[in-house]
């Protein structure tokens, strides 16, 4: 597997790219409604916690959070976003593992690192503009 096939992996059947829009779009949306007050302030968001993650941290998340579901929801660039969107809920799972909370406090992080996760090993679909840039790639090469 080479790099671009990597990163613009071929879609799959018309019936799961619908499905995979779909999940997307809404997993995206809501990834970047939940990113979008931590991109406000983005080197300070957890500062109030008992202990903050350094500034750099802090933005890696918001910036995954924000711009990759917004990737995720309309497909592009859709593995770097799943990937740091798989990034940042692993750490959110486990901040909330190791404080021993229960499964009700870490479970939408559980649903979007699994959502993240399917993207990033299975791409996002016909209906993405990843597969937009892909067919348009392969054309340019063609001809």
């Amino acid at each position: 597997m080479n790099f671009r096939t990597m990163l613009l992996p071929p879609p799959p059947s018309t019936a799961a790219s619908a499905g995979l829009l779909l999940l997307r779009g809404f997993a995206g949306l809501a990834m970047a409604s939940h990113g979008w007050g931590k991109i406000q302030d983005p080197f300070h968001w957890m500062d109030k916690a008992d202990s903050p993650p350094p500034a750099v941290f802090q933005f890696l998340a918001a910036v995954a959070e924000f711009f990759g579901g917004l990737g995720l929801a309309v497909g592009l660039l859709s593995v770097i976003a799943a990937f740091g969107i798989t990034c940042t809920m692993v750490v959110a799972i486990q901040h909330h593992v190791a404080k021993g909370d229960p499964f009700g406090k870490w479970e939408l992080a559980a649903l979007y690192l699994c959502i993240s996760v399917l993207v990033l090993l299975g791409g996002p679909g016909r209906f993405s503009l990843d597969a937009l840039v892909r067919s348009r790639l392969a054309a340019t090469r063609a001809g």
